[in-house]
This record gives C-alpha cells, structure tokens and sequence, in this order.
C-alpha cells in the first residue's frame, strides 16, 4: 500500500456553466500540455450509510486501465479549502481490498466490523484535465519566495456526473491541490482564477454529494462566526444546486446577508461580504464579483484563524 499524499491539503471550486471552457482558456493554462482522463469512480458504504456518518469516504476508481482504492477521512476548513487524510493503492480488480482497508486507522475500532457488509452505493463518472503548476506558482506566495521554496499544485478540471440511488446531478468543478509548498500559493492561484472565471467556493465533496442525492437530504450546521456563516452559506449554494429546491439558494442568501451585517467583521471584511448577496443571478450562479469576493473573504478568514 502507498500514500503518496497523506495529508491532503486542497481548495475546491464551483463553476458556473461558463466557467470549464473559461479555465481552460485561462492565460495561465490555454498554453500548456494537460493530461485528460476518464474517471470511473464507485463508492462504497454499508446499507446503514455507516462511513457517511463517520465521514470516511471509500472509492474505486478505474482510470487508465488501472484500479486504485481510496480511502478519505473528513475535511476540515471551509470556503473550499480543506485538509483531511487520504490513503491511496492499486488493486488488481474492481474488488475491495479488504485486508488493506482493516489495517487503516479509520476501520480501527466501530468500524472494524462494516467491512464485509461494504456494497456499491454511488457513482461518480466524470472526465478531467489536469495541470501540473510549478514554477509559476513558485511566485505567488511571498512566502514561498522568503524561504526560497517552490510550490507544485496540481489543477483538475473535472465534467461529468453523479449518479446515486436513482438521481443525478453535474460535476462541474476545479481543484487545487497542493503537491508541494506552501498553502498560501492555493489561495493566490485560487485568486488569480477569479479574476476571469465565474466560480465559487465548495465545501462539498463528490462523495458527501452523492450521498445527500441518495438521501435526499442535505443539513446545515448552525453558525455564529463569520466563517461559519460563509461556510454555511457555501453549503447552502451546494444543496442548491444539487437538489434543486429554491429553499436553499434562500437559506443561502439568509446566510450572506448575516454575514454582511455581522459585528466581528473589520471594515476590509465588510466590504468584501457586502459584494456577495448581489453577485448571484437568479439561478444562483455565482459572477466574477462573487468568486473573488468570497475567496478573498474565505482566505482572510483563514489567516484570522491561523494567527490565533
């Protein structure tokens, strides 16, 4: 068993339906050499959804006439970035590993005894594109440049869908993931692409989507602070989308308002939080102003966080 990324520590992005063909016309990308798969992708969990509520996530993934096996603990974060442990192998076939999966510290205790009960629960297929950024990134950090340090992010473009007990919903999104360096060189790339790409901030992965598609259900935490109510509101544009249900982009618009008009925000705050109830349309899509505004703000908030 391998675990080339450990920790992973990455930021992901919503695109609105313009938004694929703006990343991939980016000034920073249209020039460049990518690598383009197909992804077929099956999670697993038990008929309980007993990994959903421990938020583990257990995937096959066949790509490139090869079948790799996933496991994924919980993120931790908000505004799209997050960081969480991954362990990754090859499998010979479209079969668990169960002797593998038993020796991860996640299947240690409750969950040592789910593995023989672990079945197909949905499907992510999608096609991606990916880009691997390393001297250009190595400048967006101030930093990356004290220490003399490069950054590697690996950017994919991922288009397709998923499918779970019977319902669907697209795939439309970028990843940042850092491969190397400093985290502070994601959020400059992350801003860099707001600049010219409609997108916002995701706090959902593809298997907790796929898992509240089944449910058809998708809480939201409570909020007080500032960042939790834009992690809040970020949730909410997710179930949106995903479910349809105007509720919502209601519940999100809720959200953004409250954070606008909260009392802890400093005046840089403020202004950026103002931006984001009038930057999404009617569909709940968000513009140029929405994406740069929210990341900006998530990224403050994170550094607000770090320095405590």
């Amino acid at each position: 068993m391998k675990s080339p990324t450990p920790i992973e520590v990455e930021i992901k992005l919503a695109l609105a339906p313009a938004g694929p063909d703006a990343v991939a016309q980016h000034p920073l990308l249209s020039k460049k050499i990518f690598q383009q798969q197909t992804l077929v992708n099956s999670y697993f969990d038990t008929p309980e959804g007993d990994l959903a509520k421990a938020r583990i996530a257990l995937r096959l993934r066949q790509v490139d006439g090869l079948v790799l096996q996933t496991v994924k603990t919980a993120g931790h974060g908000s505004g799209g970035l997050s960081q969480r442990q991954e362990w990754e192998w090859q499998v010979p076939d479209a079969q668990l590993d169960l002797t593998a999966l038993a020796a991860l510290p996640p299947f240690q205790s409750e969950l040592s005894g789910v593995l023989d009960t672990l079945t197909p629960q949905l499907s992510t297929d999608f096609t991606r594109r990916s880009w691997q950024l390393k001297e250009e990134v190595s400048s967006y950090s101030d930093t990356d440049q004290d220490q003399g340090q490069e950054s590697h992010i690996e950017l994919v473009l991922d288009e397709g869908e998923i499918s779970s007990a019977g319902y669907r919903t697209p795939i439309r999104e970028i990843e940042l993931e850092l491969k190397g360096g400093d985290p502070e060189a994601l959020w400059a790339l992350a801003l860099m692409l707001a600049e010219q790409v409609p997108l916002r901030p995701s706090d959902s992965s593809k298997a907790a989507r796929g898992n509240a598609l089944s449910a058809q259900h998708w809480p939201l935490p409570d909020a007080q602070t500032p960042a939790e109510w834009l992690h809040r509101a970020t949730l909410a544009l997710d179930a949106y989308h995903d479910s349809q249900q105007a509720v919502f982009l209601i519940l999100a618009q809720q959200a953004l308002a409250t954070l606008a008009g909260h009392p802890a925000l400093d005046v840089t705050d403020r202004a950026l939080a103002a931006i984001l109830p009038g930057a999404l349309n009617a569909n709940g899509q968000p513009s140029i102003a929405y994406g740069k505004s929210a990341l900006a703000l998530a990224h403050r908030f994170a550094y607000q966080t770090a320095l405590r």
